[in-house]
């Protein structure tokens, strides 16, 4: 049920931290895999090791540089998919923009009136709150348009969109807070944009029935990314299983999603965040 022999997936943000593994994963279970990414070299990177991991395999990795933000550039990287293996059976939708809030203050997102480095709603910048929506929520739109014009023609396709726990609850924004600093706020585009997937994910799921196209979403919680101590720690007592989740705790769903496991899904969202949302 879990063999993906023979079918082509994209997954975008393929370079990215989950995106690298759900490569990975695919290939394994017998897909090519296109690895599409804003990062030409990142891209290529991923290509090179997941087919040095796969030598003797007929599944193969693709890299194809991609804005998922620009129309162009995705019904570019549809078309060369299509060019390469013939089909398009499988899309991850994976790319999206989530600043890590730590120690390191690496927000990305501008200057409070104060010439703080801040991600407070009441000085959010209109330009990093567009540019967010674009690549999160319009990204995904545009790839299911492209891939879906081409699952219609096929008669089958899979579509898999990422959400997270943020996008069906709001963010603690206690966990972000550090004693003599000034506050730091998990921003209010990933809620609205993670939200957004889900609903995106319910609405293709039925517009596309009886047309052979499964539409469902996969949440993570909260993935370890080299996170510094109190955040680790603050995270983890939320949790009920205590700890954040590894890079590879999706894999199993995401495969299970992509595969014919999950023939009798679709509008669904599976949550895989060790218990975060349960309590």
């Amino acid at each position: 049920m879990f063999d993906l022999t023979g079918r082509t997936a994209v997954v975008t943000g393929g370079a990215g931290l989950l995106g690298k593994e759900f490569c990975r994963t695919l290939v394994q279970a017998g897909a090519s895999v296109v690895v599409a990414d804003i990062s030409a070299a990142a891209a290529e990177q991923t290509a090179q090791e997941i087919a040095a991991d796969a030598a003797g395999s007929p599944a193969r990795a693709l890299a194809i540089a991609c804005d998922v933000a620009s129309p162009q550039s995705v019904q570019a990287m549809v078309t060369q998919t299509r060019r390469v293996f013939g089909s398009l059976d499988i899309l991850v939708n994976s790319a999206a923009m989530d600043p890590k809030v730590d120690s390191q203050a690496n927000l990305q997102d501008g200057l409070s009136q104060h010439g703080e480095r801040t991600n407070a709603f009441e000085d959010y910048p209109l330009q990093a709150w567009n540019q967010a929506l674009e690549v999160n929520l319009t990204g995904a739109f545009l790839c299911c348009q492209a891939a879906g014009r081409v699952m219609l023609e096929q008669g089958r396709g899979v579509i898999i969109n990422l959400s997270s726990i943020y996008g069906l609850t709001a963010p603690d924004q206690r966990l972000y807070q550090r004693e003599g600093r000034p506050p730091q706020y998990k921003p209010v585009y990933y809620t609205v944009t993670k939200a957004g997937i889900i609903g995106l994910t319910s609405y293709l799921a039925a517009y596309y029935a009886g047309k052979n196209i499964r539409v469902n979403a996969l949440t993570p919680g909260g993935v370890f990314n080299g996170h510094d101590a109190a955040f680790v720690q603050a995270y983890s007592a939320r949790a009920i299983l205590g700890r954040m989740a590894d890079k590879r705790d999706m894999n199993g769903a995401l495969l299970f999603l992509a595969s014919d496991a999950s023939a009798y899904m679709t509008g669904a969202n599976l949550i895989v965040d060790g218990g975060w949302t349960t309590w």
